[in-house]
């Protein structure tokens, strides 16, 4: 019995020591956090909302520039958007407008109307010359719009400024009732007055137009000066000065400039005068500054009436075609100024 016991509890040790070798240790373990990437979704830049079309009982317009104005570019409706009606299709506007615009309006040009107002009236509008504005001298406010300013009226015909041409095709004309000029006994041309009136009104005609529509004081110009050969309005006494001082309105030349350039010029002004090469250089620089005058080293007919066209402008105290020396200094100093961009 004793050894019956003996041998049971030997196996049982034997079975217990086997155990615990089959059995693998476990330790612990503290976890690590498994971090998932995150997917970075790209937000697509939202396009800027533009400002809505205007729409007046069935009439478009659309007010706003959201271009660029240092581009010169403006994408402002001053009049109905005009648009295309193809028939069986339907033209929308959900892109409108593109930002790369801008006005064809880009010169302002002066006339007067060598005529009397009834007279002015009527050739302006029933004849093959017009104008989009005209300015009466008859004291109201009123001012007669002839010319929708988005359509070319017929002020200008044969022209040009520097680069361009054909000046019907860019520009706003305005035309102001004055009867031009009479001949003196020796032939010299003298030149009726404007009214306050009418210069007033000019002006804030002027400074409307050429705000809206950007136009640079370069642009601003005389008839004469775009069509020097044949045209002669609106005179030396059209107070371009004034407009510039009180308006801020075209070009004027700096008082100091001019003086430096007079005082450098007068020393041999008169020794060189009729050389060609001192010609030609006075006709570049006229052509420097705008007008439409080809070089030739001569005083030619031409160049007189260019020369006088720029004195009804610029000096108007004297206005005989010759290139003196004051006349010399002013175009020195306006092209100072005014330099060709």
């Amino acid at each position: 019995m004793r050894k019956t016991l003996y041998i049971i509890g030997l196996s049982a040790m034997v079975f217990s020591c086997t155990s615990q070798q089959n059995v693998k240790k476990t330790y612990y373990r503290p976890k690590t956090p498994v971090t998932q990437q995150k997917t970075v979704t790209k937000t697509q830049p939202q396009e800027k909302q533009k400002p809505q079309i205007v729409n007046d009982r069935g009439i478009e317009f659309f007010t706003t520039n959201i271009a660029d104005p240092t581009k010169n570019d403006n994408t402002v409706s001053y009049g109905s958007i005009v648009s295309a009606k193809p028939t069986g299709y339907k033209v929308v506007k959900t892109y409108f407008p593109a930002i790369a615009q801008n006005f064809r309006q880009r010169y302002l040009i002066l006339h007067y109307t060598a005529l009397p107002e009834d007279k002015s009236i009527t050739v302006l509008t029933q004849q093959a010359v017009s104008a989009h504005y005209l300015v009466n001298n008859t004291g109201d406010n009123e001012i007669y719009q002839l010319v929708d300013e988005n359509k070319r009226s017929y002020h200008a015909g044969v022209s040009s400024w520097r680069a361009d041409k054909n000046l019907n095709d860019t520009s706003i004309g305005i035309e102001i009732v004055n009867t031009g000029y009479t001949t003196d006994s020796v032939g010299k041309r003298v030149f009726a007055p404007f009214s306050d009136d009418q210069i007033r009104k000019v002006a804030a005609l002027a400074k409307d137009i050429v705000t809206r529509y950007q136009i640079p004081a370069t642009n601003v110009l005389a008839h004469s000066d775009i069509a020097p050969t044949r045209k002669q309005d609106p005179g030396p006494m059209f107070p371009w000065k004034k407009l510039y001082d009180e308006y801020q309105i075209g070009m004027w030349y700096d008082e100091a400039t001019k003086q430096s350039f007079y005082e450098s010029s007068s020393a041999d002004f008169t020794v060189k005068y009729n050389e060609p090469s001192f010609i030609f250089l006075v006709q570049t620089q006229l052509q420097k500054f705008g007008y439409g005058i080809e070089p030739s080293g001569k005083w030619d007919d031409a160049t007189k009436k260019t020369i006088e066209a720029f004195q009804y402008h610029f000096r108007p105290q004297n206005y005989d075609g010759i290139m003196d020396v004051e006349t010399w200094a002013i175009l020195q100093a306006l092209n100072q100024k005014y330099p060709v961009k």
